[in-house]
């Protein structure tokens, strides 16, 4: 059996898609939720959920959260006498969802869609692939968020060309992707977000606020308290209190005394200004990326809890000029995705017609050097997949040799937007043999060929002497037996051409050289501006490029062509 999986900073749900429906199920005490939380009990046994959360209050050494923010780093987390990595303690939440479904549906559970954040990059992903692992899971897909709102909100089931954008605010993280149905697919036409961005940086803010007003608070205790669950408790209430009324009394005891200090909505919007800023920028990336304006969407979608703020529906509404839609609750509407998704990989009868695309959340790309005023310059980042290209994907570049005589061209592949390349996560290297010869004389093409199960096949060839080389980088595709990679290999070696190769284009091309063979005068030079176009456009190896572009030729053709009009 196959569930989908919600694996959030504050809270987890779990789901499966059932009887034409994703279905949410409820844990051992009745609730959908349970939060992200481990703690060790006086016995030194691990606890999961509502209970470790609850511990958290009077043990907080004993106790972790939030630690989803931690995973893809080295960071280690201690409970007692113990260390846990950020995946382990994901990890043992995602046991716990596994045993409230295996419960639930009276039968094992052991495979999973489990979702992330868009903006995760490939350590986070492989921590949670590696969580699932741990869990007993075998991790079908990694989920983006927004994504899985999409398939909650049926935005597979609009009208054809219907442009969305989804805004997900989360306990912990950001997400903002732009989806867009035509001809029974659901594609991402882009993605942006902050890891480092949620729900409870606003209560941060209310904290601060708190402390701000209690005098008898020194700096130093301000900084204890900034790790104490009691501290955090209080300004989450408030928080959530603002958001259905004009003001709110925090109180918290410190020390044996009673604190206490009135807050209003106004002044928690005011000084949350800075981060409602950051939200601004993921939006505006993914709306550049998707070359879209925002009157030009359909709808907009807000999920994550901390959309119940009405702060955020007010920038939304301002920013789009039009009401958010939010008929899901903000909660669930992840997991449903992650279920109607699990629904898709078990081919479930109800969604035959479900079709759906993912974008690279990173560009993927290699080291160069770079010849500015006549100096070379060195450690710059050359993306040969841009982020926001449709998976899978295979694209090219042409690289140089920087040295007279060099011997060899060694790729150091990285995942990033720094233009410093050193900057961006390393992924592995590759090295390939060249004669010598002058600089610049010897070139190799580069070709990177990634897909949704986080397989990167890097393949270069010298241009001059014709020898290959290859490196297989499979990252987030850790679970993967070895067939199951040949498979994957195999599918993506259809991959492996330039666009101007693919059968439809070599027609149209065909076409429009007879059509200029057969004119003469103004329509050939018409004819000769709109191959340059089209060529150009393929140049660019960009699908929705090529996609627009092609149906733009073939009508410029067709309104010229008299071929079949006897």
């Amino acid at each position: 059996m196959i569930v989908g999986i919600d694996l959030g900073t504050t809270n987890s749900l779990v789901g499966v898609f059932k009887d034409g429906a994703p279905v949410l199920i409820r844990n051992a005490l009745g609730d959908y939720s349970t939060p992200s939380a481990v703690a060790l009990d006086d016995q030194g046994q691990l606890i999961v959920g509502l209970a470790a959360r609850e511990r958290a209050a009077t043990h907080p050494h004993m106790s972790a959260q939030a630690f989803k923010r931690w995973m893809g780093t080295e960071r280690r987390v201690r409970l007692g006498d113990k260390e846990f990595r950020p995946e382990e303690l994901s990890a043992l939440v995602l046991q716990s969802l596994k045993a409230d479904a295996e419960a639930f549906l009276g039968e094992p559970v052991t495979e999973a869609v489990i979702t992330v954040p868009a903006y995760f990059n490939d350590a986070q992903r492989r921590a949670t692939r590696m969580a699932g692992e741990l869990a007993g899971l075998k991790v079908e897909r990694l989920l983006n968020e927004p994504t899985a709102a999409g398939l909650a909100y049926g935005l597979q089931e609009r009208e054809n060309n219907s442009t969305f954008l989804v805004f997900d605010l989360g306990g912990g993280t950001f997400d903002v992707s732009v989806l867009e149905y035509f001809d029974g697919v659901v594609e991402v036409r882009a993605s942006a977000g902050d890891t480092r961005l949620g729900g409870e940086d606003f209560a941060h803010v209310l904290g601060k606020l708190f402390c701000d007003r209690c005098e008898d608070i020194t700096t130093a205790r301000r900084e204890s308290l900034a790790q104490s669950t009691h501290w955090w408790r209080a300004a989450e209430t408030a928080k959530r209190e603002l958001s259905e009324r004009d003001w709110t009394r925090m109180q918290l005891v410190l020390d044996g005394k009673a604190l206490s200090a009135e807050i209003t909505r106004d002044e928690f919007e005011k000084a949350s200004a800075e981060l409602l800023h950051r939200l601004r920028r993921p939006i505006e990336r993914a709306l550049y990326d998707a070359q879209l304006q925002p009157a030009s969407l359909d709808e907009v979608v807000l999920v994550g809890g901390a959309t119940r703020m009405p702060m955020i529906r007010q920038m939304i509404t301002r920013l789009f000029q039009r009401l958010p839609l939010r008929t899901i609750d903000p909660d669930q509407a992840i997991a449903q995705g992650a279920a109607v998704q699990a629904g898709l990989k078990a081919r479930d009868a109800a969604l035959d017609e479900v079709v759906l695309t993912d974008v690279m959340p990173f560009s993927l790309g290699i080291i160069s050097s770079h010849e500015v005023n006549g100096t070379l310059v060195g450690d710059r980042f050359s993306p040969i997949i841009e982020r926001n290209t449709p998976v899978p994907v295979s694209r090219s570049g042409i690289y140089s040799t920087v040295a007279d005589k060099q011997k060899a061209i060694k790729l150091d592949i990285r995942q990033g937007e720094s233009p410093v390349g050193s900057e961006n996560l390393k992924l592995g290297e590759l090295e390939i043999a060249v004669p010598p010869a002058k600089a610049g004389h010897a070139s190799v093409e580069v070709r990177f060929t990634y897909d949704a199960n986080g397989l990167l096949d890097v393949d270069v060839k010298d241009l001059l002497g014709g020898t290959t080389a290859n490196t297989l980088i499979r990252n987030t595709a850790t679970d993967m037996s070895e067939d199951q990679v040949a498979q994957a290999l195999e599918k993506l070696q259809s991959l492996k051409r330039h666009p101007r190769d693919d059968a439809d284009n070599v027609y149209l091309m065909a076409r429009a050289k007879r059509l200029y063979e057969d004119r003469l005068g103004p329509d050939r030079q018409m004819i000769q501006d709109w191959i340059a176009q089209f060529s150009s456009a393929l140049e660019t190896q960009d699908p929705r490029v090529i996609r627009d572009a092609r149906g733009a030729f073939k009508a410029a053709l067709d309104s010229i062509d008299t071929s079949f009009r006897f």
